[in-house]
C-alpha cells in the first residue's frame, strides 16, 4: 500500500516563480517559429516603410511683437491711468499673453483659407477630400508652437506634395500679416476715436466749470488762489496781514514774469517748468527726436526731407511743452491772485470759491491728459509697423521627415521578436511537454536515482551496475517503466542491455503497462527532458498509487549532460 502522501495531486507549477533558464530553454526549442515571425515582421514593416509617399516639411519662424511696448504700450498706460474708461474703448489693460495670441493663430477663422486652398489644390490633383476635417488636418500637417522662454513662433507644414508647401506657407505668413495688423489697426482707432469723444466732451465740462468759478469770483472779488487749502494762504501764525499780503504780491509779480518769459520762447526755444519735468513720458519722446535730428545732422542737409520732419515735430513738441508750461503758470498766477484777495475775504465765501475751483482744476488735469495720451497714439499710428518680425524664410527641408525606413523596419523586428517570443512560449506551453527536472520532480511520485549522458551509452553500464548493488540489490525481479512517448526506443533497448547484465540472472520486464508490471519486485522509471506529457504524468502518478508497488526511483537521460 503506498503512503497517503503519494496519493495526493502533485503541486501545480502554474503558480510558481517564473525560472528565466526555463524559459530561455523553450525560446530555443521555438526559436524556428520566432525566426518566422520575425522574419515575417521584417518583411512587412519594409514593404510597408518603402511603399509610403515620402513626406515633406517645410518652416519658417517668427517674433511676436510684446504688446506691452509700441503703440500696444501707450493703449495699456491707457488702460493703467483709466481702467473704466478704457474698458469702455475696448482697450485692454492686461499684459498680453503670447500663448493666447498663438492659439488664435491656431484658430479656423485664420488659417481656414488656407485649409480651403490646400484641400481645392488637392481635389484637383485627382486626391478624394471628402472627408477632410480641419482639425484632422491641423493636428496631422501643422505644428505651431511657441519656443520656449522668448517670444519667437515656430511654424511647421507637412505634406506628400513637396511643391504645395511653400505656396501654403506663404499663404499663412500673408494671413498672419493681414490679422495682426487688422487687430493693431483696430485697437489705434478706437483708441483714437475714445479719446477725441472724451476730450470734446471734457472741454466743454472744464470751460463750464472753470466759467463758473470765474463768476463766483467776479462777483465776490476772489482770485483762484481762494479755492485752495487753507495753508496755501500765506498767513502764518506770529506774521502780521500786511506782510503775508506783500509776500503774495511778490509772487503774483514772479509768476507774470515767468509767464511772459514762456510766451516768448515760442516754439523754437524749450522753457521748462519744474511742474511739468513730472511728465517723463512727453521730454523723453522731444529727446528721442532730438537725438535722431541730430544724428541725421551729422549726415545730411538741412534741406533733406527726414530732417525737415523732424524739425517739425520737435517744433511741435516744444509749443506743446511750452502751451502746458504756459497753463500751469496760469493756474499758479491765478492761485496767487486768489491768494492776494483772500486774505480779506470771509472764510464761507473762501470754501465755495474753493470747492469751484478745486472742480474746475480737476476737469482741467484730466484733459491735459487726455490730450497726451490722444497725441501718443496719433503718433503711433502714424509709424504703425508689423506686429510681428519674420525671422526665417519658408524653405523647405532638402530630405523628406518621413518615412523613417529604418526606424520603421528596426520597429518591425523588435516587433516580431517581441510578437515571436510570446507565440513560442504560448506553443511551448499548449504542446504539454515537460522538460523541466524539477517539474518531473513534482510529478513522479519517487526519488531520482541518476542522471544518464545521452550522448554516452557507454556509461550506463557503470550506472546499471550501481543500481543492482543499491536500491536494487534486493529486488527478485525489477520493471523498467519509459515514461513518455517522446523517448527514443534505442535508448530504451541500450539501457536494458546495461541493466540486465548487471542484474544477470534477475528477471528484468521493460514495459509501459502498469498490470503486467505489477507482479515484479519493484520498479525503475526512466523519462528524458520533453519525452512526457503534463497529463500522462499525471495520470502515470494516479496508476501508480493504485497499483501498489514499490517504486525504487526513476532515471533521467539527459541530452545536455557531457559524456
Amino acid at each position: 500500500m503506498t503512503s497517503p502522501s503519494q496519493t495526493l495531486p502533485p503541486q501545480q507549477l502554474d503558480n510558481d516563480e517564473i525560472d528565466l533558464r526555463q524559459v530561455a530553454a523553450a525560446l530555443n526549442r521555438q526559436r524556428r517559429l520566432i525566426g518566422g515571425i520575425t522574419a515575417a515582421a521584417v518583411l512587412l514593416s519594409g514593404i510597408y516603410a518603402f511603399t509610403r509617399k515620402p513626406v515633406w516639411q517645410g518652416q519658417f519662424q517668427i517674433v511676436l511683437e510684446n504688446q506691452d511696448s509700441g503703440g500696444g504700450g501707450r493703449l495699456a498706460q491707457l488702460a493703467a491711468a483709466n481702467p473704466m474708461l478704457a474698458g469702455l474703448a475696448g482697450v485692454s489693460g492686461g499684459k498680453s499673453s503670447l500663448e493666447t495670441e498663438v492659439k488664435i493663430l491656431e484658430s479656423p477663422s485664420v488659417l481656414k483659407p488656407t485649409y480651403d486652398f490646400v484641400k481645392v489644390s488637392k481635389a484637383a490633383a485627382g486626391e478624394d477630400v471628402s472627408k477632410w476635417v480641419y482639425t484632422d488636418w491641423t493636428k496631422g500637417n501643422l505644428d505651431i508652437e511657441l519656443v520656449k522662454g522668448t517670444s519667437v513662433l515656430s511654424l511647421a507644414y507637412r505634406d506628400t506634395d513637396e511643391a504645395l508647401i511653400l505656396p501654403v506657407l506663404e499663404r499663412i505668413t500673408t494671413t498672419y500679416q493681414e490679422y495682426s495688423g487688422k487687430d493693431r489697426r483696430r485697437g489705434l482707432t478706437q483708441g483714437v476715436a475714445y479719446l477725441e469723444q472724451e476730450i470734446d466732451k471734457l472741454r466743454q465740462q472744464s470751460a463750464a466749470s472753470m466759467r463758473t468759478a470765474q463768476a463766483y469770483a467776479l462777483a465776490n472779488g476772489l482770485g483762484i488762489q481762494d479755492g485752495m487749502p487753507t495753508g496755501a494762504t500765506g498767513s502764518t501764525s506770529g506774521g502780521s496781514v500786511e506782510a503775508s499780503r506783500e509776500a503774495a504780491q511778490n509772487q503774483v509779480n514772479a509768476l507774470r514774469q515767468r509767464i511772459a518769459a514762456a510766451q516768448l520762447s515760442g516754439n523754437t526755444t524749450l522753457y521748462k517748468a519744474p511742474q511739468l519735468e513730472a511728465n517723463t513720458e512727453i521730454y523723453s519722446q522731444l529727446q528721442r527726436v532730438e537725438t535722431r535730428l541730430k544724428q541725421k545732422s551729422a549726415l545730411l542737409t538741412p534741406q533733406d526731407q527726414s530732417i525737415q520732419r523732424l524739425q517739425r515735430e520737435r517744433s511741435g513738441l516744444v509749443a506743446y511743452i511750452n502751451q502746458q508750461t504756459i497753463g500751469l503758470l496760469q493756474g499758479e498766477l491765478i492761485t496767487a491772485e486768489a491768494q492776494l484777495a483772500s486774505l480779506t475775504r470771509p472764510r464761507e465765501v473762501v470754501l465755495k470759491h474753493r470747492e469751484l475751483v478745486r472742480a474746475a482744476l480737476r476737469d482741467e488735469k484730466t484733459l491735459a491728459e487726455l490730450e497726451v495720451q490722444l497725441q501718443s497714439l496719433k503718433l503711433d499710428q502714424a509709424r504703425q509697423t508689423d506686429p510681428w518680425e519674420l525671422i526665417s524664410t519658408p524653405t523647405v527641408l532638402d530630405s523628406p521627415v518621413a518615412p523613417r525606413k529604418k526606424r520603421m523596419v528596426a520597429l518591425g523586428l523588435l516587433g516580431g521578436l517581441v510578437l515571436g517570443c510570446g507565440a513560442a512560449l504560448i506553443r511551448d506551453r499548449r504542446s504539454g511537454l515537460v522538460f523541466s527536472e524539477d517539474e518531473l520532480k513534482t510529478f513522479l511520485p519517487c526519488p531520482m536515482l541518476e542522471r544518464l549522458p545521452a550522448a554516452a551509452p557507454e556509461q550506463w553500464s557503470s550506472t546499471a551496475q550501481l543500481l543492482t548493488e543499491g536500491p536494487l540489490a534486493d529486488a527478485q525481479s525489477v520493471a523498467l517503466i519509459p515514461v513518455g512517448n517522446h523517448l527514443p526506443n534505442n535508448q530504451i533497448e541500450k539501457l536494458q542491455r546495461a541493466l540486465g547484465e548487471a542484474l544477470g540472472n534477475r528477471e528484468l520486464l521493460v514495459s509501459r503497462d502498469l498490470l503486467a508490471s505489477r507482479n515484479c519486485s519493484t520498479q525503475l522509471l526512466v523519462t528524458a527532458p520533453g519525452a512526457p506529457q503534463r497529463q500522462q504524468l499525471r495520470q502515470l502518478r494516479e496508476q501508480l498509487a493504485l497499483q501498489g508497488t514499490p517504486l525504487a526511483g526513476w532515471l533521467l537521460i539527459d541530452p545536455s549532460l557531457e559524456a
